[in-house]
């Protein structure tokens, strides 16, 4: 694993990657106010190990990249997307696969469909259709719900960790044991890493996307893989499934049981999934 800061436009983008830089490149785009170690090291060292250059790095405001103060964000969804390029060309890369979760997902969309000759490929995972009224979808789970109603304190270390261990908890699916332990760990060090989560609010603009990208989505023309868990109950599957039927020749896989997670017994599935994608789309 190898850190590059990347600054450009008067903006720093903390980044990092794994495996061989001569292999196809596969840049991983994370949810909101999530940091890149949310694709856990282990995770980008597997897909590393299949033959590809991984690289993850810290949206705006999460991790280590450039903060602004809460409720400023100096940045727009589309601030956001473009922020995929500028990871690339500060790699060097012309163009490269994507895979995004949540958020990260919907970043990866509009990616996709503004500059469909740099991205090669698009994994989507645990994401809602961009441009598409969701509104008759299912709702989201009505623990979670209510869970997002309390407000949390993010400049209090103990309190924003509590709260966000019970978020993972309440939106991890039924067939996995959750780790509450490790995911309290895990949110501890995250938390110190980018000095707290309060500018990481600012992330509620990511999801301001606008009308330009409104009833575009079959207009992509980018291999596309949806993965999806069965459980997921902030963007249940119908948000998936949509995506997937809307795009030309799509491919929409299930994660049994799964909820809005990367869960560690997952992930043989889901990288598997990834490389097969990856390497269908380099012989079309």
């Amino acid at each position: 694993m190898s850190g590059l800061m990347i600054r450009t436009d008067g903006v720093e983008l903390a980044t990092q990657s794994f495996g061989d830089p001569n292999q196809p490149p596969l840049l991983l785009i994370m949810g909101g106010m999530a940091s890149m170690l949310w694709w856990p090291e282990e995770f980008c060292r597997r897909l590393g190990e299949r033959g590809r250059f991984v690289i993850r790095y810290d949206q705006r405001d999460s991790g280590l990249s450039t903060k602004y103060p809460p409720g400023r964000p100096g940045y727009t969804f589309e601030d956001a997307v473009d922020d995929v390029f500028r990871v690339l060309d500060g790699y060097g890369i012309p163009n490269a696969h994507i895979v995004g979760f949540s958020l990260g997902g919907m970043v990866g969309q509009v990616a996709a469909l503004k500059s469909p000759e740099r991205v090669l490929s698009l994994t989507a995972i645990s994401t809602s259709p961009v441009g598409v009224d969701t509104s008759h979808f299912p709702p989201s789970g009505e623990a979670w719900l209510e869970h997002m109603a309390v407000e949390a304190d993010w400049s209090d270390r103990a309190d924003a960790v509590a709260y966000l261990v019970e978020d993972l908890r309440l939106t991890a699916g039924m067939a996995r044991p959750f780790d509450e332990a490790g995911t309290r760990a895990f949110l501890e060090r995250d938390f110190d890493r980018s000095g707290g989560y309060l500018s990481a609010t600012n992330h509620s603009v990511l999801f301001e996307i606008g009308e330009t990208w409104r009833g575009r989505l079959d207009e992509m023309n980018v291999p596309l893989l949806v993965l999806h868990g069965t459980a997921d109950p902030v963007f249940p599957p119908t948000h998936g499934e949509t995506l997937a039927r809307t795009v030309k020749d799509a491919k929409f896989v299930k994660i049994e049981g799964g909820g809005h997670e990367l869960h560690p017994g997952d992930w043989e599935e889901i990288i598997s999934a990834i490389d097969e994608h990856v390497a269908r789309s380099m012989c079309v």
